[in-house]
Parts: structure tokens; sequence; C-alpha cells
């Protein structure tokens, strides 16, 4: 299975090169409909924030890299489905939330890019969230992708997002607001560290 032999490759690449950390594993359920919210400034951020993981983590990746050769072929294998620039479809959506019925582990950059690769608009996380049921696990990047110097990732605690449930888009607001502020201040309290 191609995901999990990229997985291994990620893995080694990350705990070689960029000495990679994880924190806070036990955070993540061993089952069930996960969405895992980080902070984005790489192309790196994917494979970085899902590696550690023994679970397969499913990404949006921008449609145009589906026409590389090579890549094309790859992504599909690897948990990632395109999705089109300048707007998530119903069809990417739909499949989010068929992903998140099933109880798989999907990945979403909040704040959006490296300004929208893998993100689904601000809102999308909570959205997706709050209509599949799903636990929410923040993740805090924290490095800058500089060879032989210490990049961390840590997961936190489950966000509780259950006092925004049917409370319409201002609750949705709300929501990915709480979801942000919570990866900001891990980035921050970690950063310190």
């Amino acid at each position: 299975m191609l995901y999990v032999f990229f997985r291994g490759i990620f893995r080694v690449l990350f705990r070689t090169v960029f000495f990679l950390r994880a924190e806070g594993l036990e955070n993540i359920p061993a089952e069930g409909a996960v969405v895992l919210c980080g902070n984005h400034t790489s192309n790196w951020d994917p494979p970085l924030m899902g590696s550690p993981l023994k679970r397969k983590v499913h990404y949006m990746a921008k449609a145009e890299l589906f026409d590389v050769p090579v890549l094309g072929y790859i992504l599909p294998r690897i948990a990632a489905f395109p999705v089109k620039r300048g707007g998530v479809s119903k069809e990417s959506i739909r499949l989010s939330l068929q992903l998140l019925k099933d109880g798989e582990v999907m990945g979403i950059f909040p704040e959006g890019t490296r300004s929208n690769a893998g993100g689904m608009g601000k809102k999308g996380a909570a959205s997706l969230a709050l209509k599949s049921g799903a636990v929410v696990i923040p993740a805090a990047i924290i490095g800058n992708y500089k060879p032989f110097r210490q990049m961390k990732v840590v997961y936190g605690p489950p966000v509780d997002l259950s006092e925004f449930e049917n409370s319409g888009s201002e609750g949705l607001e709300q929501a990915t607001e709480k979801i942000m502020s919570t990866i900001r201040s891990m980035v921050k309290q970690h950063e310190s560290k």
C-alpha cells in the first residue's frame, strides 16, 4: 500500500533532516471520525502533520497537481483528492463528509494557505466537524523547515464545538475562531519552549 510506504519515507526524512518530534499523540482517537486542524506555513505541512500518526489522514490537494505526471498517479493512492482553485466544490464537500461518516481522518488547514492548499475556506473545518459529529483535534506545527533544525508537531486535546451545534452562520464563524485560536495559542506556547 503506497500510503504506508510514503508515510514511512516521510517519517525517516522528517526525523533525520528536521529532527521531528511529535507530542500529544495520545490525543488522537484510535478510531472514529477526526478533523485534524493545523496551522499552514509550507507545502511540507500535510505530510509532516500526518506522518507521525498510525491512522491514515486524507487531504484535499489542488486539482492541478493531479495533472502532473507521476504525482497525479501517486496523490490518490496516498489519500489525497482534488479540489478546484477558487472554491471547494460540492463534490469535495460530499466526499469529505462521506470519509468522516466512514470514521476516517481529514487533515485541514482552517486558515487556508500557503494560500488555500488543503484548506476548505475558513469555515470548512468547523462545518465538516459539526455536520459529521467528528472530533476536532488541533495540531501546532512549530519550526521553519531548516535542515538539521528541530521541527515539532503537537497534537492537542479535542476542541469542544458542541455549543455551536445548530447555531447557523454566526456560530460557524465562532466555532472556526475557537479552533484557530486554540492552534495559535498552542504554537505560541510551544515556540517559547
